[in-house]
């Protein structure tokens, strides 16, 4: 199983959906609220290549994108084969 890693903050509703998809999978996710732990967010941008919104999703230390970008994996087929680990 491929190791996940969600930057959030608790008023985000993309975040929720993109969490709620995650858990539709039935994977297990590591979540970073970056409000909670504002040390983090620099992280987040840095290795997003400078994006600052939430969420931002990383797969195996690969980002794959925000909400909108994991629902398009999803609606390729692609999403579940990187969850799985084989990509």
């Amino acid at each position: 199983m491929a190791h996940i890693e969600i930057f959030s903050t608790f008023l985000c509703p993309f975040c929720y959906r993109a969490k709620s998809l995650l858990e539709s999978k039935g994977v297990e996710y590591e979540e970073i609220d970056v409000m909670l732990q504002p040390g983090r967010r620099a992280e987040m941008n840095t290795r997003s290549g400078g994006r600052t919104s939430v969420p931002q999703i990383f797969v195996d230390g690969r980002h794959i994108g925000n909400c909108d970008e994991i629902y398009a994996l999803e609606a390729a087929g692609k999403l579940t084969p990187m969850l799985d680990g084989a990509s």
